[in-house]
């Protein structure tokens, strides 16, 4: 896809939601959602072996305040406010997921669905939020491809 079709894409918040990120190079795909008003964040959780290492690597990644919990239920506080980092949308990427997704699946299937929750909530405001994970591997099978919200 093209910066200006990613720009139309991120704009449209009835699409935003958790989505996998698609292979390749990724300029076009950050230059479109910046030109969109989106602030683009990386989540790097290369190192994640646990739900405390997902917490952690969110929140520091997500510059969250002193106040985070480390909790499922604080980790979606703090999506759905976004006070300190104000945007016209937002566009976080989680990336290096392989590792976590083995080794502990069913809280990082958790993560996610505190943000498709978080998409929903920002959805009714108005506002997109987008997550893209990169998964090198075979997936999440539920989980749709950005390319594929524009079809």
């Amino acid at each position: 896809m093209s910066s200006a079709a990613y720009q139309t894409l991120f704009a449209d918040v009835a699409h935003a939601g958790v989505h996998h990120l698609p292979h390749g190079k990724i300029d076009q795909l950050i230059a479109g959602a910046s030109a969109a008003g989106c602030l683009v964040l990386h989540v790097d959780l290369a190192t994640a072996r646990t739900k405390n290492d997902l917490l952690t690597l969110t929140g520091k990644a997500l510059r969250f305040p002193e106040w985070f919990g480390h909790n499922w239920d604080a980790l979606a506080d703090c999506l759905a406010d976004m006070g300190w980092l104000p945007a016209e949308g937002y566009l976080v990427i989680l990336d290096h997921c392989d590792g976590i997704h083995g080794r502990a699946e069913s809280d990082f299937v958790a993560l996610l669905q505190v943000f498709q929750d978080v998409a929903a909530e920002w959805r009714e405001q108005g506002i997109p939020f987008w997550c893209l994970v990169d998964m090198q591997a075979d997936g999440i099978a539920w989980l749709p491809t950005v390319a594929q919200a524009d079809e």
